[in-house]
């Protein structure tokens, strides 16, 4: 199903017109021998390298080799996050709708998703299609960067695949934008016209977002919350909006070029306090996925990237982070707020941690809303008894930054550590009653 929009996308600064069919004609000038450089390269989403190996994969069969490939795992994450010990008190997911928010999205990823359930033991899914920011093109069409929208087919195939795996009975929802998200502002009012429309339409009950870009990326820090007024009113109406709190550890990539920067950074929306932000851990299993020994970080030494992790320069610490004020030494927002597997990226962990969502949605009977004022208060503090598995191993330093340790409790690297879902599920419940 298509939605179609104006080609003005209203109501986030200045219209942006959408041409289909355009031709660009330009008069090439042979530059003189000292012509000022080229400009730096622009920029691009920064995929995981299991969302990257989609390219060149244009057939179902071929995309599901993608998937087995990357997910070698899947779905021993249920046995591993305990959500399995749910699904025996038939708490699957049943009647919750979760939505990936993606640029351009797979038209196959219905089929994609189906064939690799079939493989490995799930039921078929429930996936929905929507295009509520107008018609995404093909990956082949004109002034398309095909391996671009091809790593965001991927990036689809793969968020659907770790929702389904965690809650097999959830609907899932892809909401795919026509313009690609890149840094700071590109593709980003797209996807958030499509926050509005699924709040308004009531699509999805938990959203989960597998990007993220610098905040010293955006024209200024207050700039950034120019894009708060869709998260706001979806979490009012009572949707769980969740992110990836990004691969580059402490710093991230500039607005154009490569490169990163020398410092310690933020990654929005992850440091949006609408959003509960998704860091990554390493699952340590056996053949049976039951853990050999506990999760520890994602870092750079084992896989090649660190879990993002820091301290906010848009967000003031919220009130709900007041607890923890004292390890944070901070006045700003910290994230992230709760680990899963990341492995393949946190762009794994967000939809991996909406899938566990789903679950409470179908145990709630209702919409969670925004659960980090639960979190911080009600649950993070009792531990295992609320389900929360303490991370005390790793840091996420990496190209050269220093970044933050995991400790005994709360701490900036893994938030509050990772979830046993069969404890963290009826805990969170109770706690957003």
């Amino acid at each position: 199903m298509t939605f179609r929009v104006r080609s003005a996308v209203r109501g986030f600064g200045r219209p942006m017109t959408l041409l289909a069919g355009a031709t660009l004609v330009a008069t090439v000038v042979a530059a003189p021998a000292s012509a000022a450089p080229a400009p730096p390269a622009p920029s691009r989403h920064h995929f995981s390298a299991a969302a990257q190996s989609f390219v060149g994969a244009t057939t179902v069969r071929e995309r599901v080799a993608r998937l087995d490939a990357a997910m070698a795992k899947l779905p021993k994450e249920s046995v591993a996050y305990n959500a399995t010990k749910l699904w025996n008190q038939g708490i699957t997911g049943a009647g919750s709708t979760v939505a990936t928010l993606v640029s351009y999205g797979d038209d196959q990823v219905k089929q994609v998703l189906d064939a690799y359930s079939k493989e490995h033991g799930l039921p078929p899914a429930n996936v929905e299609i929507l295009q509520p920011s107008g018609a995404v093109p093909a990956c082949t069409d004109p002034g398309v960067d095909t391996p671009t929208c091809q790593s965001w087919g991927g990036e689809t195939d793969l968020d659907v695949t770790m929702m389904h795996a965690m809650a097999p009975a959830a609907k899932i929802v892809v909401a795919a934008t026509p313009v690609a998200e890149t840094q700071g502002f590109a593709g980003l009012p797209e996807m958030m016209h499509a926050v509005d429309y699924m709040t308004q339409h009531r699509v999805a009950d938990v959203v989960s977002m597998s990007f993220g870009t610098t905040e010293e990326n955006f024209p200024s820090f207050d700039s950034i919350k120019t894009l708060d007024p869709a998260l706001e009113r979806a979490s009012r109406a009572g949707v769980t909006l969740v992110a990836s709190s990004g691969d580059d550890g402490p710093t991230g990539a500039y607005l154009q070029g490569p490169g990163r920067y020398p410092y310690r950074v933020a990654s929005w929306p992850a440091s949006d306090p609408n959003v509960t932000a998704l860091g990554g851990t390493q699952l340590h299993l056996d053949a049976n996925g039951v853990r050999t020994k506990p999760d520890d970080l994602v870092n750079a030494a084992d896989n090649g990237f660190s879990e993002g992790a820091g301290l906010s320069k848009a967000y003031a610490r919220p009130s709900w982070q007041n607890r923890v004020k004292t390890i944070t030494g901070s006045t700003m927002r910290a994230y992230p707020d709760i680990s899963m597997e990341g492995v393949q990226g946190t762009s794994q962990s967000a939809p991996l941690f909406a899938g566990v969502l789903a679950l409470a949605v179908q145990a709630k009977h209702g919409r969670l809303g925004q659960i980090n004022p639960a979190l911080y208060t009600k649950l993070g503090p009792k531990g295992t008894a609320a389900g929360i598995i303490d991370v005390t191993t790793g840091d996420n330093s990496q190209w050269g930054v220093e970044g933050f340790k995991a400790g005994p409790g709360y701490d900036i690297a893994s938030g509050w550590g990772t979830v046993d879902a069969s404890v963290f599920v009826p805990a969170l419940v109770k706690a957003v009653k």
